[in-house]
């Protein structure tokens, strides 16, 4: 049997990892950092290039820059089969194709290159080439949820063929993507796969996880017969193709690592489950909340930033002084900007308040919660200032939990969760909490 490929995973916000353990996630992509990531002995590696924060031009060079510097890192691990994987998000947000144009100009070529953003721990599935989130144990199609309004990565189509060829402009038109239906997943599909060439675009219908796993068994039986294959995928399609052992400290006893009762909780995003979340864990009587006025930094200053980040570290360090959980979070009113790049420019005036604040939190709090994906992104790489971490595993389904090196000079061994926004019911950031404390 052929050995199994090593998968590479180029995630756009540090979320994509919130199926699987044991692995390591990358915040830097030098040389050095890639050739230590892929000699790991888990079957897979992330690279957080966080892309999904910054513009399509930044996103293109990120990625190219990952790219190039993954050539020499592979050929340097004596790595001599593996995977592609550009894991975005499972509503349809990000560069796309943007990431994948680049990552086929850089490593490819590719027979194929597949849509799989079903992912199951938040109610994501495709059938009959239409992607749908379930709202109430009902599928809607996900161009009429909130997250197709979304300023930046808006879309008008749930049918995946349709939806390509509105964010290829045409390029790729709908009647060109290949579609494989459930049953071809179920009866097995590699037939078809092998037949596949010239960076064929294919959308890949799944209903459960054993959908997925049937699928990538057929991609890796492929890949071992030469076949090179794309996949712009959210988090299950990585479950399927690691084929990981069960992690082996469960959900409920994450407490385990925690070094102090009372930790912090960081807020950034504000899709409405995370608002929901947020007050929920609010009324709890040892959560303390701390609204940091984000409408501020609009059109603010330094002194406004300052001003911000002496007030909001003030209220955290009283109420881990009482022996509670500061809340810090964005307040929630919503903004109108401009334009794409107003905002973008906003969202990065906010994420550096942020680590300011995650850099003064005391040095004694037990955990930390950080609820968003590009703020959790943010919190790895800057507040806490790591070029890796490993990933322990899943504190609720969808949601990872890494920590820090023993080494850290600030919070060494300090748990982390990386809380989705748009992931868990109204009571999953109260219960990830609870199962800290």
């Amino acid at each position: 049997m052929a050995a199994t490929p090593k998968i590479i995973v180029l995630d756009d916000d540090p979320t994509g990892s919130q199926t699987v353990h044991g692995c390591l996630l990358l915040m830097r992509w030098d040389l050095e950092t890639l050739v230590m990531g892929l000699q790991d002995e888990s079957p897979l590696v992330f690279v957080l290039t966080n892309t999904r924060s910054m513009t399509p031009q930044q996103a293109n060079q990120i990625t190219r820059e990952v790219c190039r510097n993954l050539h020499q890192a592979i050929a340097q691990a004596g790595i001599d089969d593996f995977l592609v994987v550009s894991r975005s998000d499972s509503t349809l947000r990000g560069h796309y194709p943007v990431e994948t144009d680049a990552i086929a100009d850089e490593m490819g070529p590719f027979d194929a290159h597949f849509m799989t953003p079903a992912f199951f721990e938040g109610g994501r599935i495709t059938r009959g080439g239409t992607h749908y989130l379930k709202m109430d144990g009902e599928p809607v199609p996900v161009h009429k949820t909130e997250f197709a309004q979304d300023s930046v990565f808006g879309y008008s189509h749930s049918y995946l063929p349709d939806y390509v060829e509105e964010k290829t402009s045409g390029r790729i038109a709908a009647d060109q993507v290949g579609v494989f239906q459930l049953d071809d997943i179920r009866q097995g599909t590699l037939d078809q796969l092998m037949a596949l060439s010239g960076n064929q675009c294919v959308a890949v219908d799944a209903e459960t996880q054993a959908d997925l796993d049937r699928f990538a068994q057929d991609v890796l039986t492929a890949a071992g017969q030469g076949k090179r294959f794309l996949f712009r995928s959210a988090a299950s399609l990585l479950t399927a193709l690691a084929n990981l052992p069960p992690q082996p400290v469960s959900a409920e006893d994450m407490a385990q690592f925690t070094t102090h009762k009372s930790g912090a909780v960081l807020v950034g995003s504000h899709v409405q489950m995370t608002t929901k979340q947020l007050y929920r864990l609010l009324e709890d009587p040892d959560t303390v909340g701390v609204e940091v006025a984000v409408a501020r930094l609009v059109d603010g200053t330094t002194e406004d930033h300052e001003q911000l980040l002496e007030s909001t570290l003030s209220q955290a360090k009283q109420a881990h002084r009482d022996g509670k959980t500061p809340v810090i979070y964005t307040s929630r009113q919503e903004l109108t900007f401009s334009s794409t790049d107003v905002r973008l420019t906003f969202g990065t005036a906010v994420s550096a308040l942020l680590m300011d604040v995650v850099r003064g939190l005391p040095p004694t709090i037990g955990y930390l919660i950080s609820k968003g994906g590009i703020t959790s992104n943010d919190v790895l790489s800057t507040g806490l200032s790591l070029g890796s971490a490993r990933l322990l595993g899943q504190i609720l389904p969808g949601c990872s939990i890494v920590r820090t090196p023993e080494t850290h000079s600030r919070f060494p061994n300090l748990p982390v969760v990386l809380f989705p926004g748009n992931v868990g019911d109204v009571d999953g950031l109260l219960t990830v909490y609870q199962r800290l404390r």
